[in-house]
């Protein structure tokens, strides 16, 4: 039998969550959204997945269109489309303090790396087996952690209706090794929880099965503030969107300054030398015209 995901409801003592996670790779939050903000989300989602119904989906390759399929509903580019996710999910402070943990000792801060809705219908085949971070395939090993992944249910998640399937533990695993089909454990859990995991631990959306329940689930995660994200937030974010945001989010979706002066080093992603978070609120003040500021 493979080991079990770990359960913790959101609040519980973060430092037990990440020593859990250390060890197995994946823990099971409870909790993570309560259900007044989980019921106006998916209020929120609704509105905007009908919107989008029409639009026809484009994809920067067939392999991605092929990993997702014709039976998976899809948000992408969520910060810029959803002040429900911005408000309760983009600062969340297990988000931060896990990523404090594990991603901390190799970059001076952290990015949102991706974040979209998922739906997956009836039908839907299962994932291949995969790891997050062999997005940055190039990537040498002795970096450590290079990112941090979650998957929200926004309904319940079931065996039956594809729930995440996670192989606790391979994140240690060395070499070319694959989990086999019985090391996967599926992460079912009700609405509101996560399952959070790290980049280098096995995981994949599970089949639907069902004839009519669609497995609603959000994939969020953050990478090392000087890697390149899957997601472009700063193009994807609305400029006027943006600017109603906390600076803690600006800097989550690329509009601060990886800085490591502090450790010999030097800093990356200036507008005119200055945090584009700050130079965008001085962008105004600078194109006003002497006659108006003395208006």
């Amino acid at each position: 039998m493979p080991d079990a995901i770990p359960v913790f409801d959101a609040a519980d003592d973060a430092a037990a969550m990440h020593k859990a996670l250390a060890q197995s790779g994946a823990i099971i939050v409870h909790d993570f959204l309560a259900k007044t903000a989980l019921d106006a989300f998916n209020a929120e989602l609704d509105q905007i997945i009908a919107a989008e119904a029409a639009l026809e989906r484009r994809f920067a390759n067939p392999a991605i269109a092929e990993f997702f399929g014709d039976r998976v509903g899809h948000v992408a580019a969520l910060a810029g489309k959803s002040p429900m996710f911005v408000e309760h999910l983009l600062c969340h402070p297990l988000y931060l303090a896990t990523c404090d943990e594990f991603l901390g000792a190799s970059c001076s801060d952290y990015q949102l790396n991706i974040a979209q809705v998922m739906e997956r219908k009836p039908g839907c085949e299962a994932q291949i087996s995969h790891r997050d971070a062999w997005v940055w395939k190039r990537m040498p090993p002795t970096v450590g952690e290079i990112q941090v992944a979650s998957v929200l249910a926004l309904n319940d998640f079931s065996f039956d209706n594809g729930a995440t399937l996670v192989a606790p533990g391979s994140h240690l695993w060395e070499g070319d090794r694959y989990p086999e089909p019985a090391e996967m454990v599926a992460a079912e859990m009700p609405a509101g929880s996560a399952v959070i995991y790290l980049g280098n631990t096995f995981h994949g959306g599970g089949a639907n099965v069902t004839t009519a329940d669609i497995r609603r689930g959000i994939h969020v995660s953050y990478t090392l503030g000087w890697l390149r994200t899957e997601e472009n937030q700063c193009l994807s974010t609305p400029l006027e969107v943006l600017s109603g945001m906390s600076r803690r989010a600006q800097e989550l979706l690329g509009f601060g300054v990886h800085d490591d002066i502090a450790v010999g080093g030097g800093y990356l992603g200036t507008v005119e030398l200055e945090a584009p978070c700050d130079a965008l609120k001085t962008a105004p003040a600078s194109q006003s015209s002497p006659s108006s500021e003395s208006m």
